[in-house]
């Protein structure tokens, strides 16, 4: 601050030099003839007088007072050692806790202390990138994987939030909550972190989500030779997780988000009761069929039920869902689901999974089912979505994952229910040699529309109410992550 001031001082004086050096020339030219009476004592070369020593001493310091007092922290004046620590009375406690970065988290991601504590936090980077962590005005320097640090944070006052200053990393999830609660200090176990909108909830030491009951299994449900299928559709509300230790009030059709999938082939019919045990009304859209929408996609409140009636004439993915204002809330609640129609001369494959791309929009995020809360429509309207997920749950299946064997191929069915994102269907790791979507295809073994061989693809693109399928060979073993390539969405 006082260097800037300074250099401020020295362009201000500039144009004053300029135009006082124009009137000395100007007197000393006037003057050049006239003989001095009074000869005058030269001044030795680099000595200053008196005069210009106070006058410099004095700008130097009057600019120093100035800069101290535009930004006193910047100078150390005032400056508080830690978050919220003005003021505070030292208890004279040190809290010492090991934070340990992994999978893009601190674990545990809080402590607890009493106003007054001083903390501080044995960083390990047991991660496979570098990381640091800054709490108020006290930092690490980047750790690299397996190296550690200690951060000294000092007395803290209030509470505040840690986190790492890497690109990109707070956005992830990297935060660190520092909780000043009068509780004795201690910090949280990782099994027993609160929920979050980011994400950051529930992680274990190794950085993995701890198992979920509730994931939905992905396998496709076998085709049978039935050519009429009848299923009952019960709206409920219900609590269902939608990350890890995140939980959100759920609008479902018999209680999952994504609802049943229905498997058939093309001609076969479809009849569908829509049964509303909800508190509001709800409806229901068949993309499967083709018939005037005004009766069977009606409305109904809740104890009213409907029948719902369709012939399959073409193949595909097709997606089903709520069709009550507003609309995009309903499906974001959970109101979706799949009917996948094969088809004909459709080749049988070792594995068949299908996944549904869904988007979720929290309220305010609970850790159990009791509190929590329904659907955030102004999120929905503004797409921020707190998650993009694969059938109802963020890394659901982390600790669940599909599974095939080296050799076998594997069908992904793929349906993008929205309400608002593409898809960009991507197995890390793998390359398509059969990409087929919205009843075409686009590679069937390798080869294109006009039998040209050895194509491929690296994603299955689709917009939202698009399904298709890509299939793949595995040819080494190991763990090959299945994203959206919407890499805000991946992230």
């Amino acid at each position: 601050m006082t260097g800037s001031l300074l250099a401020l001082c020295a362009a201000l004086a500039f144009l004053p030099l300029l135009i006082g050096g124009l009137r000395a020339a100007g007197r000393a030219k006037r003057d050049r003839h006239t003989a001095d009476p009074m000869p005058t004592v030269a001044q030795p070369a680099g000595v200053l007088s008196a005069g210009q020593l106070i006058a410099g001493l004095t700008a130097v310091a009057t600019v120093v007072v100035i800069g101290v007092g535009v930004d006193p922290a910047a100078a150390g004046v005032g400056a508080t050692p830690s978050a919220g620590a003005s003021a505070v009375v030292a208890t004279g406690k040190v809290v010492r806790v090991e934070v340990r970065a992994v999978g893009m988290r601190y674990v545990p991601a809080q402590v607890h202390l009493s106003r007054g504590d001083r903390l501080v936090v044995d960083l390990v980077n047991a991660d496979t990138t570098t990381h640091d962590l800054v709490i108020g005005q006290a930092r690490t320097g980047r750790i690299a994987p397996g190296a550690s640090a200690e951060l000294d944070a000092g007395v803290i006052g209030e509470s505040t939030t840690g986190f790492c200053s890497v690109v990109g990393h707070r956005q992830m999830g990297m935060v660190f909550e520092v909780i000043v609660d009068g509780a004795a200090a201690q910090a949280a176990p990782a099994d027993q972190q609160p929920a979050d909108p980011g994400g950051h909830a529930g992680h274990q030491s190794d950085g993995e989500a701890p198992p979920l009951a509730g994931v939905v299994d992905p396998v496709l449900p076998a085709l049978t030779d039935a050519r009429v299928h009848r299923l009952t559709l019960t709206v409920g509300e219900v609590g269902l997780e939608v990350a890890p230790g995140v939980w959100q009030r759920r609008w479902t059709f018999n209680g999952t988000a994504p609802g049943p999938t229905l498997h058939g082939r093309v001609g076969d019919s479809f009849e569908i009761t829509l049964v509303n045990d909800g508190t509001i009304g709800h409806s229901i859209d068949f993309h499967a069929g083709s018939l005037a929408p005004n009766e069977p996609m009606r409305t109904i409140e809740p104890g009213e039920s409907l029948v719902y009636r369709f012939t399959a004439t073409m193949a595909g993915v097709w997606m089903y869902h709520c069709s009550t204002m507003p609309m995009s809330a309903h499906i974001a609640a959970g109101m979706f689901g799949a009917v996948v129609i094969e088809p004909d001369g459709l080749p049988a494959v070792d594995r068949s999974y299908l996944l549904v791309q869904s988007e979720v929009y929290l309220g305010t995020a609970a850790a159990d089912a009791a509190g929590a809360t329904e659907v955030d429509a102004v999120a929905v309207a503004d797409e921020r979505p707190d998650y993009v997920t694969f059938n109802g749950i963020a890394n659901g299946y982390d600790q669940q994952p599909l599974v095939a064997r080296t050799g076998e191929r594997v069908r992904f069915w793929v349906l993008d229910a929205g309400p608002n994102r593409p898809s960009s269907f991507h197995v890390v790791g793998a390359q398509f040699d059969t990409v087929y979507a919205e009843g075409r295809y686009l590679l069937r073994g390798g080869r294109d529309g006009f039998g040209t061989p050895d194509g491929g693809s690296q994603v299955l693109g689709l917009l939202p109410a698009q399904g298709g399928f890509a299939e793949a060979v595995f040819v080494e073993a190991g763990r090959y992550p299945v994203v959206s390539h919407v890499l805000v969405d991946a992230e």
